[in-house]
This record gives C-alpha cells, structure tokens and sequence, in this order.
C-alpha cells in the first residue's frame, strides 16, 4: 500500500518471523550463545523463556539454521496437548517418524529405538518445544523420562524448551524438582532498550529497502515507553504510523503521526475496569494485525480529499485522522 510512496521493496513491519530481517541484540546474542552452548555440551535439559513477541522463535529458527549434519532436531511448536501420548505422536511427527494406530508403549519405542539408530551414526537428536508453557506438569515429567536413554556419559538426546515465563511457574512446583535439577541452560530473554529499540526499527527499515532515518529521533523514546520493547509490538506500531504518515502524504514520521498512534492504541492507559496493564491493552488492540485496519483509513483519505470543496473551519484543528475516526471510521 505505501511500499511505492517510501521506497520499500516489501513491508519493513510484517509481524510473522522473517529470517531476513534477523536483528540480534545484545540480549538476543546472549539467548543464541546459551543454546549453542547447550548443543555444544550436550546438555540434557534447557530453558529459554521471554515474553509474548520477544524473539524466541527467531531465535530457535536461527539456531536450526546454524546447526551442523551432526545435528538432528525435531521441533513441535506451539501445540495444545492434553496427554504425553499426544505429545509422543507430535514428537514423532516432528522427525518424520510413523505415529498412526500405535499405543503409548509403541510410540515411546519406536522413539528410543529412532534416537539409539541416530547416535550409532554418530548424530545427536534433539528435541525443540516451543510454546512449552501450554504443557501441564504431568506431561513434563514424562517428558523427563525422555532423558533417561541417555546412559552414563553418554549424551544421545537433548532438550530444549522454549516459553513465557509462566512455564517456570509450572517448572517450581515441588513434584517438578527432579526434571529442574537436570536443566543445566536457563536463560530469559528480556525486551528491547532504548537504544536497541532505534536500532531494530532501523535495521528493518534499511532491509525493507527504505530510508534507516525515516523515523525522526524524537519518536523512539515514545515507541519504545509504549510497545515495552517488545518486538512484535514495535512492528505493530510502526506500520500503523506507516499507515497514518502515508495517509497524511508525510514523508517523515514525526512525534506528530507518533502520538495519534499512541491515542489510537490508548498506550499508558489502562483498562482500570478490567484491571488490564498498559502492555495487555496495547496487544487486545492490535490482536487483529495491521492489515485489519490500514486500507479504511487510507480509502477514507482519499474519498475525503476528493469530496472536499472548501477549507475546514479554523474552530478547532485536527488531522484528517482524528477526523476519521471521529466520524466512527
């Protein structure tokens, strides 16, 4: 819709992860670092967790892309299971591995027998859940037992469990201390700062093609005071004041097209009725993504622009925007 207008060859702020637009902060750097270092000496269990939208699943897939042939890892991601069963038929799944019509004791087998056939080819198999706070602690500690192929010094199977914070809730309770005591790598993957925030909306404006100055210095410190610093709320925000300036024929994004964002979102106000934070109210609005919203409010623009036959009164000024949405657009 505005790619012409800024010369971007595609959207810079698409929410789904795109490899391309990798940008590895120092936080990011140290999350990657523990995983590999985790690979590299075979821990049995690790824990990476970090809010919704942080980059963990960028994360986990630059890791597959650096691993060696040595490597082979299967990943479930972001599955509701009710029972460890399940669980087996997705893991299996995940490499490949025949899961129809079998019963519990098959599939954990057939599994054993798969990760003992890898390491007699001097390979190791590991395994990658993602979303891994929507396992109960049942299916966790069953999933410990897992861990049991490896055999004294010998490390065949390795785990990795990628999630919000809240799976460590589920890891504290007492009947979990075993599975805890053998997690050797726990990281948490907090948000952006300040300064990493400028850096990634420019780093994705300069990959996308555009101008890396095209968001006027004043407008970081209220970007990142309102999405948190958490990616997936940085790119929501910035293609929505996208959509504003291309509406308003700005070629810059000012603190002007900035603040109308943060009234639109409601940034800093929460929902006191709902007892909702800020950070929860922002997401609610911005649940649909971006395209939901972006093709109106343009479309009005212009209908509005060629209706027009004389100026606004001077009464009260307001932008084309806060007109739109006035008039219940």
């Amino acid at each position: 819709m505005y790619e012409d207008f800024y010369n971007f060859k595609e959207l810079p702020f698409a929410v789904p992860p795109d490899p391309e637009y990798l940008f590895l902060s120092e936080k990011h750097k140290k999350a990657l670092s523990n995983l590999e270092y985790s690979i590299l000496n075979k821990a049995a269990f690790s824990v990476i967790t970090g809010e919704v939208g942080s980059g963990k699943t960028t994360l986990v897939r630059e890791l597959m892309r650096k691993l060696g042939n040595d490597v082979v890892v299967g990943l479930v991601s972001n599955v509701n299971i009710s029972s460890f069963e399940e669980l087996l038929q997705w893991i299996l799944y995940a490499y490949e591995l025949e899961y129809r019509d079998k019963d519990k004791v098959e599939l954990f087998d057939i599994f054993t027998e798969f990760v003992i056939d890898t390491y007699a080819a001097n390979k190791r198999t590991v395994l990658i859940i993602d979303e891994a706070q929507n396992l109960s602690a049942s299916v966790l500690e069953q999933l410990r037992m897992l861990s049991n192929i490896n055999a004294d010094k010998h490390k065949v199977f390795q785990l990795i469990l990628v999630g919000q914070p809240n799976l460590w809730d589920i890891l504290k309770k007492p009947e979990m201390l075993q599975f805890v005591q053998r997690i050797e790598v726990d990281y948490y993957l907090s948000a952006l700062d300040l300064e990493e925030t400028r850096q990634y909306i420019q780093h994705r404006l300069t990959v996308a093609g555009g101008d890396a100055e095209l968001f006027t210095p004043d407008t970081y410190e209220p970007i990142w005071e309102c999405t948190k610093g958490v990616p997936r709320l940085i790119n929501i925000f910035c293609g929505m004041a996208l959509v504003y300036a291309f509406a308003e024929q700005k070629k810059k994004i000012d603190n002007e097209i900035v603040s109308l964002v943060i009234k639109e979102k409601r940034c800093g106000l929460p929902r006191s009725e709902e007892g909702k934070s800020s950070a929860s109210t922002y997401n609610d609005y911005n649940s649909q993504g971006v395209a939901a919203t972006s093709e109106p409010i343009v479309e009005e623009r212009r209908q509005k622009q060629v209706r027009r036959k004389k100026p606004e009164p001077k009464t009260k000024k307001m932008s084309s925007i806060e007109k739109l949405f006035k008039n219940g657009k």
